[in-house]
């Protein structure tokens, strides 16, 4: 114990010196969530919308204020003809255009109902449908504040959002910056680590000191358990008390299932690093292999049920897929263990795979 404790404290001593790590280790994960937070984010802000009105009656203004007092939307302009639609949209930046029809407010006194156009820039298609829904809502809503007319009532939608009812879009990013860091941390981290021992030579003097191979691998991924651990408790507190990210589960299961994945990206990065001979080849696997399918398949950004059916086959083989559904399903519904237990036994078949090829590549005899 006491060669494997001096072990660990060589590791820590290498990762301590090396100011870029450093950087990657504790900056990466400020940095990123702070840029999810407060400027990559799906959410609609002070969209530009402009009005063509043909009417100009009190209800017609009274919509116009009610549209542009939600926070949702700015000014762009009032225009007077429809040939000014065309001209508005290709500045760039006017994103919603609303069209009232003439004698707007008398047709909406004596039928009870009377009609809006919305024209929304496509060119964006997920931020003109948002525009599209977020308009009609505040319509709807000033709908339902006029008094009863003679004909029928029209049917009206009552809808409600539950786990995220501000629709935050940092709530959604939250749980896949934890997967991204981990992977970027413990697996990268580790499989760049053992790489550059084997590149530089010292992995000869390691495996000829008395501590066998299994207990040198283990030395070099402690430090970078306690980091990544250490990485994700950063996450959670940010999300936490900068962005107001609820933890409504067990917060004994979340860190718990945090430490399994922990375990997992680190057997990854172990497998990269047996089947690596140099560092320029462990960070490409790195790169290629767990970074970007992370990213793109996990459903961290994509909605894997969008996606076509061959890579939602290809989605059940990526780790971070299983971690970004329990980390999500802990800390925004509260659920369980016996809610989330199958996708925790998949993250442990993981670990149990990647170990098991890594131990049957690696060599104690370097070539």
């Amino acid at each position: 114990m006491k060669r494997f404790a001096a072990f660990v404290t060589k590791e820590f001593y290498h990762i301590l010196r090396d100011k870029r790590t450093l950087v990657i280790l504790i900056g990466m994960p400020t940095v990123m969530i702070m840029l999810f937070g407060f400027a990559i984010t799906n959410e609609l802000k002070e969209a530009r919308v402009a009005f063509l009105d043909h009417s100009n009656d009190p209800q017609t203004l009274a919509i116009q204020e009610k549209i542009l007092a939600s926070p949702y939307f700015s000014l762009s302009g009032q225009i007077s003809t429809p040939a000014e639609i065309e001209d508005i949209f290709r500045d760039g930046q006017t994103k919603l255009v609303v069209i009232f029809e003439n004698d707007f407010g008398q047709r909406l006194e004596k039928d009870g109902r009377a009609n809006i156009q919305l024209i929304a820039d496509a060119t964006d298609p997920n931020t003109a449908s948002t525009v599209v829904n977020y308009a009609q809502a505040i319509i709807l809503d000033y709908a339902r504040d006029l008094p009863p007319q003679q004909s029928p009532p029209l049917i009206s939608v009552l809808s409600q959002m539950r786990y995220n009812p501000e629709l935050n879009g940092v709530y959604y990013f939250v749980p896949g910056l934890i997967a991204i860091l981990l992977m970027l941390v413990s697996a990268m981290m580790t499989s760049i680590s053992i790489a550059r021992e084997k590149e530089t030579g010292t992995m000869e003097v390691l495996l000829a000191s008395p501590m066998k191979p299994a207990q040198i691998i283990l030395a070099k991924v402690v430090p970078y358990v306690l980091l990544s651990f250490l990485d994700a408790m950063l996450i959670l507190t940010l999300g936490k008390f900068v962005f107001g990210v609820p933890i409504l589960g067990s917060l004994a299961l979340l860190l718990g299932v945090t430490l399994l994945f922990i375990l997992l990206a680190l057997s990854l990065g172990i497998l990269i690093s047996t089947v690596s001979p140099n560092q320029q080849t462990a960070l490409l696997l790195s790169l290629m292999g767990l970074m970007l399918p992370t990213i793109l398949l996990s459903g961290f950004i994509f909605p894997i049920e969008n996606m076509p059916w061959p890579l939602q086959v290809i989605s059940n083989v990526i780790p971070a897929r299983w971690f970004i559904i329990v980390v999500k399903s802990i800390m925004l519904k509260g659920s369980g263990f016996f809610l989330l237990w199958k996708e925790i036994l998949i993250m442990f078949g993981f670990i149990l795979f990647f170990i098991a090829v890594s131990v049957r590549k690696f060599k104690i005899r370097l070539e």
